[in-house]
């Protein structure tokens, strides 16, 4: 349910967010430049906003609202291992960014890393019940408790806020639950069976 190696999994996720921060304040120091990183819906250069965008904000309050939800659930997410992280991360950030560059409207940009926390979150929703482990699913219940509400946020009618963002980002997250709960049943059958105990 929680990183093996906490404090590596504390000081990593702390460190992702000690880079956002970073970049926000070149940001700041360049008026708005790195804003143009991220993703213009159907242009080609807007593409590489794909690659950009989960790790910029437009101001300091967007990257503060997406601070603590980073930190929590990207942590979370750590549980499988650094290799897991890494595959589900990407699955997210790709699938999310593919997503924006696909459906948003023209003439817009998106950057934010709440394609992140939307894919994280419905990751640990699902996770648990995909593979059957109770702590897992016990964990998916607190934060949907938590952060439940915060779903509405995939449908449109926010003004200002990317909710294709935050539909695709967690569609990511679906798509890497089902993935790492394939691979761990696929793990799982590959074991050979041990003989039982046989007393003499």
């Amino acid at each position: 349910m929680l990183p093996a190696k906490p404090k590596q999994a504390a000081f990593a996720i702390a460190g992702f967010v000690a880079v956002l921060y970073l970049l926000e304040l070149v940001d700041v120091i360049t008026n708005g430049a790195l804003d143009a990183g991220g993703i213009t819906p159907r242009e080609l250069s807007g593409l590489t906003g794909v690659i950009w965008a989960p790790a910029l904000h437009f101001g300091w309050d967007h990257l503060a609202a997406n601070t603590i939800p980073v930190l929590v659930l990207g942590f979370l997410t750590m549980a499988g291992g650094i290799g897991q992280f890494v595959a589900v991360t990407a699955s997210i950030w790709v699938v999310g960014g593919l997503g924006v560059w696909l459906t948003a409207p023209t003439g817009t940009i998106h950057a934010g890393a709440s394609i992140l926390i939307f894919g994280w979150l419905t990751f640990l929703l699902l996770r648990g019940f995909l593979t059957r482990r109770f702590l897992q699913i016990g964990l998916a219940v607190a934060l949907f408790f938590l952060y439940g509400s915060a779903l509405w946020g995939i449908l449109p009618g926010q003004p200002g806020i990317s909710w294709q963002g935050h539909l695709f980002g967690a569609v990511g997250g679906v798509l890497a639950a089902w993935l790492v709960a394939k691979a761990g049943r696929q793990q799982a059958a590959s074991k050979p069976e041990l003989p039982g105990n046989l007393g003499m």
